[in-house]
């Protein structure tokens, strides 16, 4: 049985909430994510997924370069404990129809992110998101 710390993702990126979208979206690139953790400070302030960049932003003809991700973040973040089983975050995801959860420890403290890709990749060798993209 997998666990959550087993598949999910370990490098989280933060982005400061004043972060311009063509900034976060540079970051987003050059890391291959597609999402990032936004901070207030020193407080959790939400995610940044690129389809909040293409829904919250470029549909609505924001200026990339003068709007801040604080602006567009989802700011309901959704955390599962690293021990629980992968099925309980698929779960999870289907119950809130999300693609991510944030992942932490006993503390509460933040230790990953898990994605559908991620259990697909993991779970379902017959998925289509379980074959490594072409880069």
């Amino acid at each position: 049985m997998y666990r959550v710390s087993d598949v999910m993702t370990k490098q989280v990126v933060y982005l400061p909430a004043e972060t311009t979208l063509d900034e976060a979206a540079r970051v987003m690139k050059e890391s291959d994510i597609g999402d990032v953790v936004v901070t207030d400070e020193a407080t959790l302030a939400g995610v940044l997924t690129d389809r909040d960049i293409v829904v919250r932003a470029v549909a609505e003809r924001a200026d990339p370069t003068t709007t801040t991700i604080g602006s567009i973040i989802t700011r309901e973040v959704v955390m599962i404990e690293q021990h629980a089983t992968a099925g309980e975050a698929a779960g999870l995801m289907r119950e809130r129809n999300i693609r991510r959860v944030l992942v932490c420890d006993s503390e509460r403290k933040l230790v990953g992110i898990v994605s559908l890709g991620d259990l697909a990749r993991q779970l379902d060798l017959d998925s289509a998101l379980s074959v490594a993209p072409n880069r």
